[in-house]
């Protein structure tokens, strides 16, 4: 039987309490009646609500299918995109199957990523691991002109004619617009298969469509348990009930402390499989509660790494953040500890015993002390690592962001504030149009 993630509370009693939880509870379900009822700012973009139940079945099966070819006839898998178009994935990846996914995969191809940054440094690597190997190529964009990922494409589109000539087409799968677009007119033209960014879901919240679910598949992960997940998180958190809805209390609890002035969230976690997860969450909540001067900047560790580096800030320093602290209850693997005959090391003490029992006193302990030191910590408990257990999570996340968002007073569903670096940037490059914004850039560098 699956279990789903849970608040675990009891560690933010001496810093909100009871009255202030109740206090919400209005803001809450206020912000409850705007998205189920697609009247609040961004309701375009709500497809992802209803997504887990409500998904194209027949695309569905055809994203199975080309998985099973790539897995079949590709030692590499490209898979090009950025920010939304890429990050799920990833962090499906490597937390369902390993941080080290490349290095231990077997029987499904490696999977690179190209097109989230300009670094030709970075795009040389890449294209050296393709030497001799077998390739294909997922690129992801809803228009197809978005800088970063176009340039991608248009030097491994090169690639593979060069590589595979006219069966190149078989290689390129296009996920991107239904109907229109520089990619989608592209994709016709050439023959390559495409697969659709939905309208009414913005790149932040399509992991659970065509725009993960591909790479996600071609990495050996189960897509009908993901779904399975996710629709059981839609039935679970669908009433604005704080007793029983652990999403919309994680919301309300954000929401106090960002009253606090607690103006920084730290998602932490104590697996390093964990850490595209909380790039994932960067994105999702930096983007969409940013605006308005308003907001909580959404940061990351691994712990313990993390505790000999930024331990010292967060148990001494200025009194700006929380942590919610993700609790991976069952790792899927784990390590028995022997003891040494002669304990040259002196760490017999932590013998007899497995790695996953002294990682929790780690957890235990530095909740305790944080705490102690008056940072905020929330415990969201995640039973296992596995795929159902991702596709509830994932939901679990996406809504609560929405809620927050509500709370907040702003759209959680679009980014004014992306389009000012890109202005700027195409300015400075000479793009046709910008001539003026270029010569008073320039003024100012």
């Amino acid at each position: 039987m699956y279990m789903a993630i849970k608040l675990n509370d009891r560690y933010i009693s001496s810093f909100v309490s009871p009255s202030e939880l109740e206090s919400v509870k209005s803001q809450v379900s206020a912000a409850h009646g705007l998205l189920h009822g697609r009247s609040g700012q961004g309701s375009d973009f709500l497809g992802w609500l209803d997504l887990p139940e409500n998904y194209d079945k027949n695309e569905f099966a055809r994203i199975k299918s080309a998985a099973e070819k790539i897995k079949k006839d590709s030692d590499i898998l490209i898979v090009i995109g950025i920010g939304g178009s890429y990050l799920g994935a990833r962090a499906a990846i490597e937390f369902l199957r390993s941080s080290n996914y490349n290095e231990l995969a077997k029987d499904t191809p490696r999977i690179y990523y190209a097109g989230n940054n300009i670094s030709p440094s970075y795009l040389n690597e890449i294209l050296s691991l393709c030497e001799g190997k077998d390739i294909s190529v997922n690129v992801i964009s809803k228009s197809g002109t978005t800088t970063e990922p176009a340039l991608a494409f248009r030097i491994f589109k090169e690639l593979m004619e060069s590589k595979y000539g006219a069966d190149a087409a078989k290689r390129i799968y296009c996920t991107t617009d239904k109907s229109k677009g520089t990619l989608k007119k592209l994709a016709d033209q050439q023959g390559y298969e495409t697969f659709v960014v939905p309208d009414d879901v913005g790149g932040r919240f399509s992991v659970l469509t065509a725009v993960g679910l591909i790479p996600i598949a071609a990495a050996g992960c189960d897509l009908d348990a993901i779904m399975a997940g996710a629709g059981e998180a839609r039935n679970a958190l669908a009433t604005d009930n704080l007793e029983t809805n652990d999403c919309y209390k994680y919301a309300a609890y954000r929401s106090i402390l960002n009253r606090k002035n607690k103006a920084v969230e730290m998602l932490v976690s104590y697996e390093p499989r964990f850490t595209m997860m909380a790039e994932w969450y960067k994105q999702l909540f930096g983007e969409s509660e940013g605006k308005d001067q308003k907001g909580l900047f959404p940061a990351s560790a691994v712990f313990s790494t993390d505790l000999h580096s930024l331990g010292q800030f967060i148990q001494d320093g200025s009194r700006v953040m929380f942590e919610t602290v993700v609790d991976i209850k069952n790792p899927d693997k784990d390590y028995f500890i022997k003891k040494s005959p002669d304990n040259f090391d002196g760490l017999n003490f932590l013998s007899e015993q497995n790695m996953s029992a002294i990682n929790r006193k780690a957890l235990e302990g530095t909740i305790l002390a944080h705490t102690d030191g008056g940072t905020p910590n929330l415990v969201l408990e995640l039973p296992a690592v596995n795929e159902h257990e991702f596709g509830y999570m994932v939901y679990f996340f996406e809504k609560a962001c929405a809620i927050s968002a509500y709370m907040l007073g702003v759209n959680p569903f679009d980014q004014p504030g992306v389009e000012s670096y890109k202005k700027n940037m195409f300015a400075l490059l000479g793009k046709p149009g910008f001539e003026a914004e270029k010569a008073a850039l320039e003024k100012k560098l």
